[in-house]
C-alpha cells in the first residue's frame, strides 16, 4: 500500500474519531497522518522517504508560487495606481528545460496566473515557451528568473 493512500486513510479515520466531516476535519486528519507516517518512517523499509521528500517539494511550489503571486500582484497594483508607468510590455522566448506535456502544463499554467505575464505559445518540441510580460526591460533577466525559478519548483514537484 502507498503511503499517500495510508495519510487518506489515516486522515478518514482521524474524521470518523473526532465525527467532522469536512473539508478543515480532513485536512487536519491529513497533516496528523503525516507526521505519524513520518514518525513511523523507519517501518516502511525505506520506502518512506520518496513520498516524504514529493510532499516537501509539492509544499515548496506552493509556498513559492503563492509568494511570486502577491509579489507580481503588487509590482501590477503600483504601477496602475500611481500616475508614473514602468510598463514596458514584451514578447519573450523563454527556453525551457521541462521534459514532457504535464509539467509545460503547469509551468504555463502558473506563468499565466502570475499578473503581469501571461504564456502565449510553446514551440511543437516544447523546447521554448512564448511569454507576455507586462515588465519586459530585462528579457535575460525574466528568462532566467521562469527558468531558475518557477519552472525549476515544477520539474522538482513533478520528479
Amino acid at each position: 500500500m502507498s503511503l499517500f493512500l495510508l495519510n487518506i486513510l489515516l486522515a478518514i479515520a482521524w474524521a470518523a474519531l473526532t465525527g467532522t466531516f469536512t473539508l478543515a476535519g480532513l485536512a487536519v486528519g491529513m497533516v496528523i497522518g503525516f507526521f505519524a507516517l513520518w514518525v513511523a518512517q523507519p517501518l516502511f523499509e525505506n520506502r518512506g522517504g520518496g513520498y516524504f521528500t514529493k510532499v516537501w517539494r509539492w509544499l515548496k511550489l506552493v509556498v513559492l508560487f503563492h509568494y511570486e503571486l502577491i509579489v507580481s500582484s503588487l509590482s501590477v497594483a503600483w504601477d496602475v495606481l500611481t500616475p508614473r508607468h514602468r510598463a514596458r510590455p514584451g514578447i519573450i522566448a523563454v527556453p525551457l528545460k521541462a521534459k514532457g506535456e504535464a509539467e509545460v502544463l503547469l509551468v504555463t499554467n502558473l506563468i499565466s496566473l502570475t499578473p503581469g505575464t501571461l504564456s502565449l505559445d510553446v514551440t511543437a518540441d516544447c523546447n521554448t515557451l512564448f511569454v507576455h510580460a507586462m515588465f519586459a526591460d530585462d528579457p535575460e533577466k525574466i528568462a532566467s528568473d521562469i527558468t531558475n525559478g518557477m519552472e525549476r519548483w515544477v520539474r522538482e514537484a513533478l520528479e
